[in-house]
């Protein structure tokens, strides 16, 4: 009995010590790169001598960097609208249902998510060319889509599984054709879990780098102009772009897990 409780406690402590290993890997470049956004200097290093707002001052005033911030979150809100619609269409089409070609059409549907990002972006560019689809917003906005279906579709397909088929009988029995029983039962349930796809999505396609550079026009999204100003060598300006990046994202994060928390608890 000793000897299992002694296992025991060994093995928690080794739990322990391997998950602040893994919060110090994840959390302290961030944290490195959001202090050197307040260095007073253009050079980056330590130590940190003088402290400085400016560059977070000077990124809200820079209007190339306000123009790709709103133009990276116009084009991540409409991949996003597109990719959940499609998305939960499918995983609608999918779950419970047995039909000849369902495994294959299951395939196709996730193919997307596993093909490389480098791979992915040129064949779009390739296939875009091709239909005579001109690089720009709308391209991006596609190839963005069609990169988030697949997430989409195994959210709501997990959370659609575990839908009580009894309400939807219930619904049937009372009168209700399969449109309204979709829209008064099935959809407010798929709820939760079409708002954590949704900006599972979002943040997708705002930090997408490679399928923007290769389907971008003349106007940068946030990534490609982060890219651009690598170029010419790092500066606290990138840690206060990014940095500003990081606490958007997180803030977005953050209240959609709150919100989905509270509408599992309504459900």
């Amino acid at each position: 009995m000793n000897d299992r409780v002694e296992l025991y406690r060994g093995n928690r402590i080794l739990l322990s010590c391997l998950y602040w290993a893994f919060v110090v890997y994840v959390f302290v470049p961030l944290i490195l790169m959001v202090m050197m956004g307040f260095k007073d200097s253009k050079f980056i290093g330590f130590p940190i001598k003088s402290w400085t707002l400016d560059w977070y001052v000077e990124v809200f005033r820079d209007a190339e960097v306000m123009f790709a911030f709103g133009y990276s979150m116009l084009i991540a809100i409409l991949s996003t609208l597109i990719s959940v619609v499609v998305g939960t269409w499918i995983a609608v089409l999918l779950e419970g249902r047995r039909f000849h070609g369902r495994a294959v059409m299951f395939g196709l549907t996730v193919l997307p998510a596993l093909v490389p990002g480098i791979i992915s972006a040129i064949a779009f560019r390739i296939y875009a060319r091709w239909v005579g689809i001109e690089p720009g917003m709308g391209a991006i906005v596609w190839s963005h889509a069609v990169h988030n279906v697949p997430f989409v579709a195994l959210v709501v397909m997990a959370r659609l599984s575990t839908l009580p088929k009894s309400q939807i009988e219930a619904a049937r029995d009372l009168g209700a054709d399969p449109l309204v029983a979709f829209i008064r039962i099935t959809l407010p349930y798929l709820a939760p879990a079409i708002l954590g796809a949704s900006i599972f999505c979002l943040l997708l396609s705002f930090d997408d780098f490679v399928r923007s550079f290769f389907l971008g026009g003349y106007e940068p999204t946030l990534p490609v102009l982060i890219f651009a100003k690598l170029r010419s060598g790092m500066s606290p300006e990138i840690n206060a772009i990014a940095s500003i990046a990081l606490v958007l994202t997180a803030i977005i994060g953050v209240w959609a897990e709150r919100f989905t928390r509270r509408l599992n608890k309504d459900n």
